[in-house]
């Protein structure tokens, strides 16, 4: 059955939570400075004790949560659809001062959640989700598109560079202490 994709408004985002964005985390980039970081860095894809990693486990990440938070009167809901079934959903977030990852330009858009059903992964939605968020940020004239992800989700950072972005970014201290995680920033010009 093809896949649809459909702007839908902010009202859908309790059905649109109810696709998992949980991922079984296998293996992880090991990112290593090369000369305190003046020649780059090394990054060494390696085995870790399985576990899973659910962003929707805090209460205040959720999709339901994102207006509670922020304005997202000028985000980009997008849904996609395998007949009448939600498999998949991709937010993008655009002219929202208090969201930092946006630099307080208005060139920039920020994708902001992209999750396909376990069930689904590895189909192409993942993709067609993404290009539909590209169009819509460059319907709003914007010149970029930012992604962040962490090392800990190597096929999430594999499909991004996929898709013609950069990694223009890594802090390893974004999380503080309790995670044991990088962030990487992740750009893609439009």
């Amino acid at each position: 059955m093809p896949i649809e994709i459909l702007k839908e408004s902010p009202i859908v985002l309790p059905e649109y939570e109810k696709v998992p964005i949980a991922f079984h985390v296998e293996t992880r980039f090991l990112v290593t400075p090369i000369d305190n970081g003046l020649d780059g860095f090394t990054f060494v894809e390696e085995t870790v004790t399985p576990y899973v990693k659910n962003y929707d486990a805090f209460e205040n990440e959720r999709p339901t949560a994102w207006s509670k938070r922020f304005d997202i009167s000028h985000w980009g809901i997008f849904s996609a659809f395998e007949g009448a079934n939600r498999v998949g959903g991709a937010a993008v977030a655009w002219n929202t001062p208090e969201i930092e990852m946006l630099e307080g330009r208005k060139d920039l858009a920020c994708l902001w959640d992209l999750r396909v059903h376990p069930d689904h992964r590895n189909k192409s939605i993942g993709y067609k989700l993404f290009s539909s968020v590209v169009d819509w940020a460059r319907e709003r004239q914007c010149r970029q598109l930012k992604i962040e992800t962490q090392n800990i989700n190597v096929p999430a950072c594999r499909f991004y560079a996929r898709q013609g972005c950069e990694l223009r970014s890594i802090n390893r201290y974004a999380y503080g202490e309790l995670l044991d995680e990088i962030q990487f920033l992740w750009y893609r010009d439009l």
